[in-house]
């Protein structure tokens, strides 16, 4: 029965860290624009990234995906973020905001 136990919470712990969502992966397709640690203004525009708090990195990327933040420019990062899902964007802000 222990042995069941053991083996069950090892594969499910493989499973989870096998599923975990990469930071840095994901911030490939950002760097592009925001550069490769988030220091540049993207399209001239937005703010600094790596400044941001990493709640309002959340409540900023939250926002692109509902409409409810961002300026003249913020169609491109809605069409950015739609796909990310919630743990996507907090992977990406543990890797980006320090």
């Amino acid at each position: 029965m222990k042995k069941t136990l053991l083996t069950g919470l090892i594969v499910l712990g493989l499973f989870v860290s096998a599923h975990a969502e990469d930071g840095a992966a994901l911030y490939k397709k950002c760097a592009g624009c925001h550069g490769p640690v988030g220091e540049k203004a993207a399209l001239g525009a937005s703010k600094i990234i790596k400044d941001m708090s990493h709640t309002d990195f959340v409540a900023a990327l939250n926002g692109y995906k509902d409409g409810s933040y961002g300026g003249a420019k913020k169609g491109i990062m809605k069409g950015q973020v739609t796909a990310l899902n919630e743990a996507q964007i907090e992977a990406l802000a543990t890797h980006i905001v320090k």
